[in-house]
């Protein structure tokens, strides 16, 4: 149905992946079945016109579950995520989570930038997951799939009552985000890392404004995003920067690297982690017909650099890391900020939050976690 007097598209009704919802399972089907639905029920598919959202939908689905286990053999040092979004408007011709949107019968590429499911019980269930009795109390990071603070979360606003979730139960979390959106919750987070961990990173590959433009046409420009990080510094909150990708032949120039690693310390950054560009089926696809329009002549380079591999050799990566690791010491990273950023103390947690959970109490003695 359209909505007269506004500028709200809705459709109620079966969608492409209408199978994964719970119903298609059946009534047979056991508690920890292999082929768990993914969704309760159909989605309502939305569209707005509005400049930000034109050409793009979203269905609005309530999940089954929110907070996700990693697979073992993921090389993330992490065990649990959540994510509120599938796919993602920031449009990376790089993103390596393209793939995940075939398993909804939509492809990798323009279905992935413009055609967004959005968990619109995130927060419910991110609450209640929290306070089952199962539940280990471990690091759950967000972001590190799709970005949690991509354009729809202006308007459907999920990561505040996640983050009050983590907050209530002193559970510690981590955020790695393109978006600047997240200095909208910086009362919340300063209010969470006063009783548990948070650890929180910008994502800044490069800060070259025309290599920015073209191959991540959907985010906010790097200074922005190193502004944020200067933001949240400001705040007292650490924040990191995540260097990555870094692109072969394209960022990864001995005066480009320092250029980005010089403007990251200046943003007052606690730490800079590189990573090299991977290119996991459907990231590799769209991110190799992406450098075919713009770069081809970069083609042969890239096929003599991966063959057919998702990683670029180990020792290309070692040269990488270790040039960030010497410019980041030069330039001093983590050594001041513009407000000397501070770990905010943290509170004791009542008694009461972890009574009758020792598997929460421990975690929360932990560690912070990295990201990568």
């Amino acid at each position: 149905m359209c909505l007269r007097k506004s500028n709200c598209c809705s459709t109620v009704g079966p969608v492409r992946w209408d199978n994964l919802r719970d119903s298609a399972a059946g009534p047979a089907r056991k508690p920890g079945a292999a082929t768990l639905p993914l969704f309760e029920m159909g989605a309502v598919a939305r569209s707005f016109d509005t400049p930000g959202f034109r050409g793009m939908t979203f269905y609005e689905v309530h999940a089954r579950t929110i907070i996700n286990q990693v697979p073992p053999a993921s090389r993330m040092a992490f065990r649990w995520t959540i994510n509120p979004y599938r796919g993602c408007s920031h449009a990376c011709a790089y993103c390596f989570a393209r793939n995940t949107h075939t398993y909804l019968d939509m492809d990798a590429g323009a279905d992935f930038n413009s055609r967004i499911v959005v968990k619109v019980n995130a927060a419910e269930l991110a609450r209640r997951e929290l306070a089952a009795p199962r539940w280990p109390g471990e690091h759950v990071a967000m972001g590190t799939n799709v970005d949690c603070y991509q354009r729809a979360e202006g308007r459907y606003r999920l990561m505040p009552g996640i983050i009050a979730a983590l907050r209530d139960a002193a559970n510690p979390f981590s955020i790695l985000t393109k978006g600047t959106l997240i200095l909208r919750d910086l009362d919340l987070l300063a209010e969470a890392a006063e009783v548990t961990d948070v650890g929180l990173n910008l994502s800044v590959g490069s800060t070259d404004p025309g290599l920015w433009r073209s191959v991540e046409p959907g985010t906010p420009n790097p200074q922005r995003r190193l502004e944020a990080c200067a933001a949240i510094t400001g705040r007292g909150l650490r924040c990191g920067v995540l260097m990555g990708p870094v692109l072969p032949f394209l960022s990864d120039a001995p005066g480009q690297l320092e250029a980005t690693v010089r403007q990251i310390a200046a943003a007052g950054a606690a730490h800079v982690t590189p990573i090299v560009l991977h290119l996991r089926p459907g990231a590799r696809e769209w991110y190799l017909r992406w450098l075919g329009e713009q770069h081809p002549e970069l083609l042969p380079r890239y096929q003599g650099l991966y063959g057919a591999r998702a990683y670029a050799p180990r020792a290309y990566q070692q040269h990488i890391t270790e040039q960030v690791r010497q410019l980041a010491e030069r330039h001093g990273v983590g050594r001041a900020s513009p407000a000397g950023a501070r770990r905010l103390p943290r509170a004791r947690r009542p008694a009461a939050a972890a009574a009758g959970h020792p598997a929460r109490a421990a975690a929360s003695q932990g560690v912070q976690l990295s990201l990568l």
